[in-house]
């Protein structure tokens, strides 16, 4: 059983509460754990599973008891120092995976072939679907009784989401898991610990809800709009009694103005009313401290484009033929022929590895050859676009008028950046605040056709959807990589899968 009691996580740097006076208890199922990023998802899973983490970033407070329990922590960084090791070498060091019946039995748990940890494949050839099963595999010969697992579906293909899903379902473990992939979490999630940061990121909130995600989504919309409707119902209501009110009292004031000194006694009872018109006044606004709140939460995102010069139906941007598809020196697909005519949204998907992101490239460099064509363009590594060391107002507006610093600044703010994150080095964002710098980037290069590769990967989902609707309606073309099942769902042009074997194949 975890038992967390009174938990405060707190950034050391500028003092902002993350978590606070958090309680709760895991003994069964699966608490996935949810919320915009930089709002402490990872420190929470350290402060459970690795609290020497946190030293000198997060200070501690409350405590975190895991008695008698074996944990089995996948935190979000990769180790380094292994790429390079083959995977027998890597599986020799999990004193688990010695015996071989158990080291089957393990495998097949996790959907990976029996005689997969004697391969000298080295790890940095496997696909992303791999190194995560394979993670799962060491944790696994840990023999764990509890796991800790932080974005274990990031950059899956969907086979291995898919797979990913299965292995939450079936191992039979409790689970404390934070994801942004909304289809993993409906599918998977028994309970949701939602982390929110409120009132300019001031004041943190938590909400434990012993409910499937999809449930508490649900639970919490009809909540927030009931109490949206009562709190205007209640405002219509006082401010109907304030008039009526005011009048009462201009009444009485007008009264004792005009009223004779040759009639005390009058004068004395609209005294009385006075006095009983000012107690009613103190009542009214006792009432009002107890009326109905407005709901607070954390707004998504909140970002447009503009609309951009029109492209021609059917006009021709992109006939992209290749014999060959190309990484490293290995072929991985043949005969492609990739076309995108404006302004038409083209998605293309397929399993990890398969080239998707390097046939991607190759139709970005066909584009930015145009002159006639306004091109952005996000790639999956935020860090080839985005300078670790300028702040994001610098990178944005830097050597701008004071017209866009002021766009820049208001809109960082609507992100969800507080001002020291505004201020602060790119290279000290989260992964999810990198993503927004990105696309108000993109924003502000006024595009016709975008060029997205997993847009939506860093966003909480709770923020995607905004994202996709964002993309799902630009107006101009997009070629964009996914394997966000949602997006993949609302798409509203065409969906082609790439494959070794098949090239690129229509899905619809």
């Amino acid at each position: 059983m975890l038992q967390i009691t009174h938990l405060t996580l707190t950034h050391q740097r500028d003092l902002r509460p993350l978590v606070q006076d958090l309680s709760l208890t895991l003994s069964r199922g699966r608490l996935a754990v949810i919320g915009e990023e930089g709002n402490g998802k990872s420190s929470l899973l350290k402060a459970v599973a690795d609290p020497s983490a946190l030293e000198g970033a997060v200070s501690v407070s409350g405590t975190v008891s895991a008695q008698g329990e074996r944990i089995g922590y996948m935190p979000q960084e990769v180790e380094t120092g292994l790429d390079e090791r083959p995977v027998w070498a890597w599986c020799q060091e999990k004193e688990g995976l010695q015996d071989a019946r158990e080291a089957a039995d393990y495998c097949r748990r996790v959907e990976l072939p029996t005689d997969f940890i004697w391969r000298d494949t080295p790890l940095r050839a496997l696909s992303g679907g791999e190194r995560v099963k394979l993670r799962l595999l060491g944790l696994m010969a840990e023999k764990p009784t509890l796991l800790v697992l932080d974005e274990p579906g990031s950059d899956l293909d969907v086979d291995a989401l898919e797979a990913l899903e299965r292995f939450l379902l079936t191992c039979g473990l409790p689970a404390l898991y934070v994801s942004h992939d909304e289809t993993l979490l409906r599918r998977t999630a028994t309970a949701v610990l939602h982390l929110e940061s409120l009132h300019g990121r001031r004041e943190p909130r938590w909400t434990l809800a012993n409910v499937p995600y999809e449930t508490y989504v649900s639970q919490r919309r009809a909540s927030f709009e009931k109490q949206e409707q009562l709190y205007q119902s209640e405002k219509r209501a006082d401010e109907e009694r304030q008039e009526r009110f005011r009048r009462i009292e201009n009444a009485v004031a007008h009264a004792q103005e005009n009223i004779s000194r040759r009639d005390p006694s009058g004068g004395r009872l609209l005294k009385k009313k006075m006095k009983a018109v000012k107690s009613l006044e103190h009542r009214f606004e006792r009432e009002r401290e107890n009326r109905t709140k407005r709901p607070w939460s954390e707004e998504a995102i909140d970002l447009t484009f503009d609309t951009p010069e029109p492209i021609p139906n059917g006009k021709t941007l992109l006939d992209l033929h290749l014999d060959e598809l190309t990484a490293g020196g290995t072929v991985l697909a043949r005969d492609l022929r990739l076309t995108l005519r404006g302004p038409e949204h083209v998605l293309l998907t397929g399993p990890n590895g398969c080239g998707k992101t390097t046939l991607l490239r190759q139709a970005l460099l066909a584009l930015q050859e145009r002159n006639d064509l306004r091109v952005a363009w996000m790639p999956q590594r935020y860090d080839e676009l985005l300078p670790d060391s300028l702040s994001p107002v610098d990178f944005l507006a830097g050597g701008g008028d004071k017209t866009l610093l002021t766009r820049v600044r208001l809109t960082l703010g609507a992100l969800r950046l507080t001002r020291e994150e505004s201020l602060r080095p790119i290279g000290e964002l989260s992964g999810g605040q990198k993503a927004k710098v990105l696309l108000l980037s993109l924003v502000l290069q006024h595009p016709q056709a975008l060029l997205l590769d997993e847009p939506t990967r860093s966003l909480s989902p709770l923020s995607a959807p905004e994202l996709r609707a964002l993309i799902t309606g630009f107006p101009g073309a997009v070629l964009c990589v996914s394997h966000d099942r949602e997006l993949m769902r609302e798409w509203n042009g065409r969906v082609l899968r790439l494959t070794p074997a098949t090239g690129l194949q229509p899905l619809r």
